[in-house]
This record gives C-alpha cells, structure tokens and sequence, in this order.
C-alpha cells in the first residue's frame, strides 16, 4: 500500500470503511472485539514513514539550531551577547559535533524520530530552564539551576548512554549562556552533577530510585558548591555567614531532590507520550493480578504454567546477554494470550478428550495459528505496552504448524493411494498449502523477541523428554535454537552467534533446574512396582491395540512441539 492509497481512497472504500467501523463498535459493546481493526504493516504505513523520516528529523535538528543560536547570542549577560557572529559560529560548530555524534554513535535512537524529538525537545528545555532561571536573578544562582533534569530524564527514557550524551552537549551549551566568569565553573559542576544523575539512574526498577537519585545530584551539588566558592565554609562562627552557609547547603540538595521527584512526577507523561516503556512500567506490568493473567489461571491452566516456565527461561537468558530481562518476562506472560479464545484446542489444557479429533489438518492448523492474531486483539483492546504487542506477533515468525502439516501430507498420500486403487475419484484430492500451516508472522525484530521465541520453543519440546538428563537436555536445546537459525526466524532480531551460543548454555542450566527429578521414597518404588506388573499382565494378556486414535499433540517430537505450543 502506497501513501497515495491511504490518502485518497475510492467512494467504495470509504463506504464500505464506514460501514465495517460500525460493526466493529457493535462488537467492542458487546465485549467481543477491541473495537480497532487488527493491526497491519499497511496500517502503520503512514505513522512508520513519519517515524523513519530523515527529513523530520533533519527539520528538528535544524530548529535546534536556530533556537539555541537564537537563545546564546540574546541572554542578557552571557558570554556573546554583544558578539552575534561569533556566538552564532560557535553554537553552530558545537552542534554540528553534536549532531553528527549522535547520529553516528546512537542509531537506535536517532533513526527514530519520536526519540530524536525527545532529544532535542529535552535540551531546548534545558537551555529555556537555564535561561528563565537566570532571569529571575536569584540569589543562589548556580546551586538553583536543575542541571541534572533533562540528562536523567533521557537516561531513563532511552538508557545511560542518550544521558551521558544529553549530560555533556547540555552542559557545553548551557555554559554558553552563562558570562565569561561563570562559563567554567558551571560547565565543570553541570557535569559532574548530571552525570552523577545519569549513572545512579542506570536501570531504575523503582520510582523510590528516581528520589536516591535526586539525594545523590543533591549531595554532590553541596561539595561541588563548597569546591567552586559558590557555597561559603569560612566564618562559620559568625551566625550570620553560618545562616548564609546553611541556606546555600539546603538549596543545592533541595534543587537536587526536587530534580529527582520532577523526573518520577513527569516520567509517566512522557512514557504515554512518546509509547515508551521503562524499567519502572515493566515492573509494574510484571504483577500477575493483571485480568488477563487471571483468566489465564482459571481458563488456561496449563497455558499460564507454560508462560510462567518460558519468563524464566527468557529472563535468565537475557541476563546472561545484557538484553531487557524485565521486558523478557513481562512479555513471555502475555504472550500466549491468545490462547484464551480457544483454550482447549491447546493440548497442554486438555484434561478428556482433543477436539482436534473431529476436525481436519487445515482446520486444526487455521485454529493453532488463530492464537496470534486473537492476542494482538486482546492486547490491542487491554492497551498493553507496543512490545508486548510486537511479540505477541513474532513469537513464532513465520514458521509451520509442523504436526499439522505433516498429518495433511499424510492424509494426501492415503488419498492418492485411495484414486489408485479406484476407490475414490481425482478431485477429492485435498491440496496441501504450506501457506494454510504458516504462523503470519513477522519473525523476531528485537533481541528480546528472539530469545522469547526460542525460550517458547525450547520450555514446549521439553515436556517431551521422558527422564530427562543433562545430556539429554542439552541436546534438545541445539536442536531447537540451530533449527531456528536454519529456518530463518533470528535473521531480523539481533543476536549474534555468541549471543546464541550463551543462551544455549543458560536454556541448559536452567533447564536442568526445572527439570530436576525427585528421589523415590521406599513406599512408592514399591507401588511403582506393582503398577508395572499390573501393567505387564494386562499387555501379555490382551496385547496392543492397534485401532486407538492418534491424537495430535503439538509435543509429538521436539522439532514439532517447539513450533506449536
């Protein structure tokens, strides 16, 4: 779909648009629809473009320029305030530098034009705070001025490395809106002090952080005051300077904690604003008293169990290879939610009985693959977090049903064998699609999706293993993960093969602790053994049945079960 075709459709389109969005809001009434259409790249095309625009974001860095220049070379007092070319030049020359740092060093945000908006919205409202400060003249004006503000915000947002980067380029053009006596000194203390914000704020899992963050900026502005003679320690035996000290020291570390408490006020804005996600959300969106995950408990038993098994297997692994650990399991909760729909076509909630008996391989396939796209409306309607959303989409990729596709060429070849022999005429010859068996996809697009589909793979073929042991283990990890490297579903997601290598060894591990075998008390090695020879009678007496049905189980073999579950 062309951008000409999302902005000019046919009379037909609109009519017939118009008509299916009503039956949609009929539905969302009812509670049997999200009330949004499912969501497609076509859809997302114009918001996407927007989003990769190089020229939306050549256009900010641009009104950074003429912002910035504008607010150095016309600050009252500051250190090119008579001097317009050359205030002009240098701003210029440092942003150029900036500019081509960021984009160079940081494309994960600068390819992205909410976060370079963020970015550069971030320090255009660090330079308009610096200079309202400096307008109202107030007493203390170093120790007042929120240095620290912005750099946490952007450390928190889009991680320690776009904060060191806002800590730096925001100190050097805040120094050029100070006067030539106070250039110096304020871009050594606007350093040290942001930076100190940006390092404590490192992985923030908790808003009572956010507040440890703004004491340590306050306790570090109170000793780089003291260093730089902003704060006065001399004389303190006179009440009057002893006054003067005390209120500088409770400026600097109230500015400092007031910082911190700004940062954990504004931060869910700015979350909801840009669809940005932080350690904080994740952590809240972690308690399984979410409604979705108790109807799991209640409806889908062993579908919770199975989500609950694949977040341990995929936050350990993302430890181990510095991906989002906190993203991993959050995500591994939700997503197989789609489940819930039909939760009994999934073997692992069946109790008596498999539907899939009385239906063929295609339909059995169309309901396994369903699971997808009933969780991205679920997901869609509950407004879960866009990543959980993401892998809820590509936990599978494109990959096939393999259970069911193999029992419908099983199913041809019997027919074919039938046309042979006469029994039965050409055309009942049902064709085989690969199409009709493939999850929609796309694959994993993010390292954290690619170890969450690994990890449902992986925790789905290992309850196939009949007395499981390391070796055995360890083998049907490599079977798994090198099965999806050949099938193409980690093409797209990031890891590389030492990030590979490493999951396979905590897929191991972890395994082998989930896995564990109990030992067997005297009592009940005795039942065990009169239970077999029960068993044995019963076999010699009345030998195997060969007419029981083959019901399918996605488990059937690991290479199968991996796909399915």
């Amino acid at each position: 779909m062309t951008l000409t075709s999302v902005t000019k459709a046919s009379p037909q389109e609109l009519i017939l648009e118009f008509f299916d969005k009503i039956k949609r809001e009929r539905l969302a009434r009812r509670g049997l629809s999200s009330g949004k259409k499912r969501r497609t790249q076509e859809d997302r095309h114009v918001t996407e473009s927007l989003e990769n625009s190089m020229g939306v974001r050549i256009g900010l860095y641009g009104l950074l320029a003429l912002v910035a220049g504008w607010l150095v070379t016309t600050v009252s007092g500051g250190t090119f305030e008579s001097e317009l070319l050359a205030g002009w030049t240098v701003t210029l020359v440092i942003l150029a530098a900036a500019i081509l740092i960021f984009h160079f060093n940081y494309p994960n945000t600068s390819s992205r034009s909410s976060k370079t908006f963020l970015v550069i919205g971030g320090l255009l409202a660090q330079l308009f705070l610096i200079r309202g400060v400096m307008a109202l003249e107030p007493m203390y004006e170093m120790l007042v001025l929120p240095v620290a503000l912005i750099p946490m915000f952007h450390s928190v947002l889009l991680g320690q490395r776009v904060g060191t980067f806002s800590a730096i380029f925001s100190s050097i053009l805040g120094a050029l809106l100070m006067s030539p006596d106070q250039a110096t000194p304020f871009l050594a203390f606007s350093l040290v002090a942001s930076y100190t914000g940006v390092l404590v704020t490192r992985r923030v899992k908790k808003r009572g952080r956010l507040l440890r963050a703004g004491l340590y900026v306050g306790l570090v502005s109170m000793l780089l005051g003291i260093l730089f003679g902003e704060i006065r320690v001399t004389g303190l035996f006179d009440q009057e300077t002893c006054r003067d000290c005390l209120a500088q020291l409770g400026t600097a570390f109230g500015t400092g904690v007031l910082t911190g408490m700004a940062v954990s006020a504004v931060l869910p804005i700015l979350e909801g604003v840009f669809l940005l996600t932080t350690e904080i959300s994740w952590l809240e969106m972690s308690d399984l008293n979410h409604k979705l995950l108790k109807r799991m408990q209640l409806e889908a038993p062993g579908t919770f169990h199975h989500s609950l098994m694949v977040a341990q297997l995929a936050e350990s692994a993302a430890d181990a290879v510095g991906a989002n650990s906190s993203m991993c399991r959050v995500c591994a909760y939700f997503h197989d939610i789609g489940k819930l729909k039909k939760p009994l076509y999934f073997v692992e909630n069946q109790v008596e009985g498999n539907p899939h008996d009385d239906l063929t391989p295609t339909m059995s396939a169309l309901v396994i693959v369903a699971h997808v796209k009933d969780g991205v409306d679920m997901a869609i309607k509950e407004k879960l977090a866009p990543e959980i959303i993401d892998v809820i989409q590509e936990h599978h990729g494109d990959s096939l049903v393999y259970y069911f596709y193999r029992k419908a060429q099983e199913q041809r070849r019997r027919q074919q064998d039938d046309v042979e022999e006469g029994r039965i005429p050409d055309e009942e010859v049902v064709d085989v699609d690969r199409k009709n068996f493939s999850y929609p996809g796309p694959v994993p697009q993010t390292r954290e999706s690619g170890i969450i589909s690994l990890a449902d793979a992986v925790e789905s073929a290992s309850r196939s293993l009949e007395k499981p042991n390391p070796t055995k283990i360890r083998a049907l990890v490599d079977d798994i993960v090198l099965g999806r490297i050949k099938d193409g579903q980690l093409d797209d997601c990031g890891l590389t093969l030492n990030d590979v290598k490493v999951i396979r060894a905590v897929f191991s591990k972890t395994l082998r602790s989930m896995l564990h075998t109990r030992i067997a008390y005297p009592e009940e090695k005795k039942k065990k053994a009169k239970k077999s020879s029960k068993k044995e009678n019963r076999e010699n007496g009345k030998g195997r049945e060969e007419g029981k049905s083959n019901t399918p189980k996605e488990e059937g073999e690991p290479s199968r079960k991996g796909e399915t579950k």
